[in-house]
């Protein structure tokens, strides 16, 4: 994956690969640069995928802290290498007149039970904003207009795997807004996947499902104090 900072007046201002556990933000601060806002991410000539953030040069800002890197509680790493690998993932934060739309974990995952947005893995050769709308419809059978990219997030740990291996996992999540003309009672299509269940939440009532840390995190972030 790259990125490439692009000043206000739409100069190229860096453009640099995202190593493995690295942290956009710290990238682009240790490049001379705050990042504003994501732009938009798209395949690039090589397929790699390429984001684009606004940025403007420093000005007395303080380094991002890094996302320290996570390790499963209770694993043992002696005499064990484990798999590295950087996943990047699309979803979108999808508003109707219904509420937001929400997926449950199944127990293919670390985090069975526990809410998120709809969206996951982008495919070798596709776009990221084609994927947003292929993970929708297979997680939820929903068909939305998708908006802009809103947000940027990283976690970096070490883990076991719904495959058992021992993975040093960096996740790279893209996140766009998305709206429903016409919302239907979700249904999870792709069966057998980290997908359990999908519904729409009333926006008043979205603090109380049991979110993932992070999904909590970007929530709370995007949604206002009176949605």
């Amino acid at each position: 994956m790259k990125i490439i900072g692009v000043t206000p007046d739409g100069s190229a201002a860096f453009s640099a690969p995202l190593a493995h556990g690295q942290d956009p933000e710290v990238l682009a601060f240790d490049l001379g640069y705050a990042i504003e806002r994501p732009l938009d991410a798209n395949r690039g000539p090589d397929l790699d995928i390429v984001l684009r953030v606004q940025v403007e040069p420093l000005s007395g800002q303080a380094r991002p802290e890094p996302r320290l890197r996570g390790l499963d509680k209770g694993l043992v790493l002696d005499n064990v290498d484990p798999v590295v690998r950087q996943r990047v993932a699309a979803y979108a934060v999808v508003v109707s007149d219904r509420g937001l739309l929400a997926t449950e974990y199944s127990d293919r995952t670390a985090v069975a039970e526990r809410w998120g947005m709809p969206g996951g893995g982008i495919d070798d050769h596709e776009e990221p904003s084609r994927a947003v709308l292929r993970e929708v419809a297979e997680e939820t059978s929903q068909l939305i207009d998708l908006g802009g990219l809103i947000k940027i997030q990283t976690s970096h740990w070490i883990g076991r795997s719904p495959r058992a291996e021992i993975e040093d996992f960096h996740a790279v999540r893209l996140i766009y807004r998305g709206t429903c003309a016409a919302p239907t009672e979700p249904v999870v299509v792709d069966h057998g996947g980290t997908t359990e269940s999908a519904r729409w939440v009333p926006l008043t009532e979205w603090r109380q499902l049991r979110w993932t840390i992070n999904w909590q995190q970007i929530l709370g972030e995007l949604l206002t104090p009176g949605d």
